[in-house]
């Protein structure tokens, strides 16, 4: 997955639009060591996204692009495209990015682009996918990271994190059970890519090699 020029530190650029914590868990992973990486810079489309001072005080580059002063989404993706090549990426992470991204935007990043999802994929693609699963009576809920594809939320998922839905589960106790174990699994991920072990191919996601099951890898929450 990377580039044979960045394999002995490759550059991460991680989209946000709000408050950035899986940004800062990735970024904080960085610089601890345990991902062998750099983060080139945090791009967001809204210009009070919180993350983006987070961001500064990591001081790591805050580049905004505000899809509001664009016409299009196409003029928007394309502006939103010469930021992030600007950066010369080898992975693209979409970190609570709530922008729909055309399909150009999407070719032109293949393979290189990874998306966490707060559900157990393929259940509840979109958005309110916390009292989604409680209103459905669900058992289990969590996230799932993933590929990105011209499909949203659809890309091939390389690994999920599980929760239990308890009784008297609200959304709110749910996300924040589920955002936990967003901070954890994500930058596992995000090290995988930087390593060169993740792969998206025609197959599905293969890791180190060997191609994983549909729904990824599966990881059970500890109490």
């Amino acid at each position: 997955m990377m580039t044979d020029s960045a394999l002995d530190h490759p550059r991460i650029v991680i989209l946000i639009s709000g408050t950035g914590s899986n940004m800062m868990a990735i970024a904080d992973a960085v610089q601890s060591g345990d991902i062998d990486a750099m983060v080139a810079g945090v791009v967001s489309n809204r210009p009070d996204a919180a993350g983006m001072q987070h961001a500064r005080d990591r001081e790591i580059p805050a580049i905004l692009v505000d899809h509001q002063q664009f016409s299009s989404r196409e003029e928007f993706d394309a502006n939103l495209m010469r930021a992030i090549d600007d950066l010369a990426p080898d992975l693209i992470v979409l970190a609570g990015f709530m922008r729909i991204l055309t399909s150009d935007f999407v070719r032109h990043y293949r393979g290189r682009m990874i998306n966490i999802h707060p559900s157990l994929l393929p259940l509840y693609q979109g958005l309110n996918t916390h009292q989604r699963a409680i209103d459905a009576g669900d058992s289990e809920h969590g996230v799932s990271v993933h590929f990105v594809t011209e499909e949203l939320d659809g890309g091939p998922v390389i690994a999920q994190a599980v929760v239990t839905i308890e009784t008297g589960e609200t959304a709110a106790s749910l996300q924040h059970k589920v955002q936990i174990q967003e901070h954890i699994l994500y930058p596992i991920i995000v090290k995988w890519c930087t390593q060169g072990r993740l792969a998206m191919t025609d197959q599905g996601v293969t890791l180190d090699s060997k191609l994983l099951p549909l729904s990824g890898l599966r990881l059970t929450a500890q109490p």
